[in-house]
């Protein structure tokens, strides 16, 4: 099957509107040309700087600005992860993805420490990666030199609905450092959320920007919202299990080579309703008893829904070689002191302001 970068909105919501059985049948013929059908990839991911960040999405816990349960502390040391990572190792996990809430990298003692803790995850023999906001080129050079498999970056839903998300940045910045990360062999995890209060529409928008990408990411993470109490989409419904399944097997038909992964609200999944998204073309989750500050299902019950249904855990570095780690003072990209100038809209999303002023009543 030939791998498209030309798909439009109307093309995908043909797919994604298909009789929910002839959808299901046609994601798990495809996905079955690309994948072992009974392997799914497991990842922990580890929030290594919780809270604080100055940005005001929507639909975020960690952001300052809204008043959540969520307790923010300073950046993990990397003895710390190394201890995270070798306890999820040992429960299965091939990749350990490292979540700093930050609205960009920042050159400096912090990122130097964070590139350390990449090394050190490296030489485990598992995949790393790092999701920690706006790159630049050299710093994802510098990341890649010190090991990193893959960076995350979700670009969250469409271009057009994200005005109504965010608007501490702008949609051009998520897709810049994207593309910065695409200058190096570090592999792209790019996806979104739906339940936000977005359209169909806007969910094959979301799919359009990233199935154009070339390459299509390597990972696309599939977010159910969990509404958290404090944020703006706190009194949102929580998306039904058929809008899971049908995203699943969207994403899998437009991006027949990618993981797609099941990521938020499993919690709010029956196995019956995860086994349909794994049927439907999903190898790949997140395990561990949180996503950064949300809930997700005990390690222990992932590992008894494998037994169930027959799956297996992929090992490391089976998509794609392990990363050689290139120590720090050997490394030829150093920092340069960026500063660099994202985008700041300066629109204003009333629902968010809403949430700030009740956090200063």
């Amino acid at each position: 099957m030939e791998i498209r970068h030309n798909w439009t909105q109307e093309e995908i919501l043909e797919i994604y509107n298909k009789p929910f059985m002839e959808l299901l049948y046609e994601a798990a013929t495809v996905h079955r040309k690309h994948h072992d059908p009974n392997t799914v990839q497991v990842s922990t991911l580890l929030s290594i700087k919780t809270g604080g960040c100055p940005e005001d999405c929507g639909y975020c816990p960690q952001a300052a600005r809204y008043h959540t349960d969520v307790e923010g502390n300073d950046l993990m040391s990397v003895q710390q992860v190394k201890a995270q990572a070798l306890r999820a190792k040992s429960s299965g996990s091939s990749r350990v993805c490292m979540g700093a809430a930050w609205r960009n990298v920042k050159d400096g003692p912090e990122f130097d420490n964070v590139l350390e803790m990449v090394r050190t995850i490296n030489k485990l023999d598992m995949e790393v990666c790092c999701t920690l906001g706006m790159v630049t080129e050299n710093q994802a050079k510098r990341l890649e030199e010190a090991g990193l498999y893959a960076y995350n970056h979700n670009l969250d839903t469409s271009e057009e609905y994200y005005k109504e998300v965010i608007s501490t940045r702008g949609y051009e910045d998520r897709l810049e450092t994207l593309s910065n990360v695409r200058k190096t062999n570090v592999t792209v995890c790019s996806g979104g959320i739906i339940g936000m209060g977005e359209s169909k529409e806007d969910r094959a928008g979301m799919l359009v920007a990233l199935a154009r990408l070339n390459p299509q990411p390597e990972s696309v993470p599939i977010n159910a919202l969990v509404p958290v109490e404090g944020t703006p989409m706190e009194e949102q419904q929580k998306v039904p299990i058929w809008d899971m399944v049908r995203m699943v097997a969207t994403t899998r038909i437009v991006m027949p080579e990618t993981q797609v992964r099941l990521s938020a609200g499993r919690t709010d999944m029956s196995k019956e309703g995860q086994s349909m998204c794994f049927f439907a073309g999903a190898n790949s989750i997140f395990a561990g008893d949180k996503l950064l500050t949300t809930p997700n299902p005990d390690v222990s019950e992932d590992m008894q829904l494998f037994k169930e249904l027959g799956l297996n855990v992929q090992k490391p570095f089976e998509k794609h070689s392990q990363r050689e780690t290139i120590e720090a003072e050997d490394s030829v990209h150093q920092s340069l002191g960026e500063k660099p100038r994202w985008s700041r809209p300066g629109h204003k999303i009333e629902k968010n302001l809403e949430a700030q002023a009740k956090r200063k009543a």
